[in-house]
């Protein structure tokens, strides 16, 4: 069998977040062995599909984008999926696109095992991503303050959009 030799396009740890319920270790790493979907996250909840074509697309052909949206509202929550049509684009994008700046933000590129309806909306109790609920910190490009901070401070939604 035959291994991933650069580091930046290893395995890594997401695998144990995504593979809870279903299927082997053996069979975990196979299935992202084998992907050419990445998981892009730390997106601005401003940022278009377009632009992620835009950018994405100097690694290879892209198959698909599939836009990470807030479970309630249907709105952009700040990740998506990028599908690419072969294995050596999606290697290439881990390399040289993670950790690059779009939209003012520094984004994170990660194997994924491939898109399934339905994981494109916000896990977090209020629709969007867990971790944009217990923020603290206020971050204009994913809606302000955190969703727990806002109801605490009696802050409307959108009060903070551009």
């Amino acid at each position: 069998m035959s291994t991933i030799s650069s580091p930046s396009v290893e395995l890594s740890s997401y695998r144990d977040q995504h593979f809870k319920a279903s299927g082997t270790r053996a069979e975990q790493d196979k299935l992202l062995r084998l992907s050419t979907t990445l998981y892009v996250g730390n997106l601005s909840f401003y940022t278009t599909e377009e632009q992620i074509i835009e950018l994405f697309s100097k690694c290879g052909d892209i198959r698909r984008v599939v836009m990470g949206l807030d479970k309630y509202k249907k709105t952009p929550c700040g990740f998506c999926f990028v599908e690419y049509y072969n294995r050596a684009d999606a290697e290439n994008c881990l390399r040289y696109i993670n950790g690059t700046r779009l939209d003012d933000r520094i984004v994170r590129t990660d194997w994924d095992a491939g898109f399934i309806e339905g994981r494109q909306y916000g896990r977090g109790k209020t629709g969007g991503q867990v971790r944009d609920e217990y923020r603290t910190d206020y971050d204009s490009g994913r809606g302000g303050y955190g969703k727990i901070i806002q109801q605490k401070m009696g802050v409307n939604e959108g009060a903070f959009s551009r």
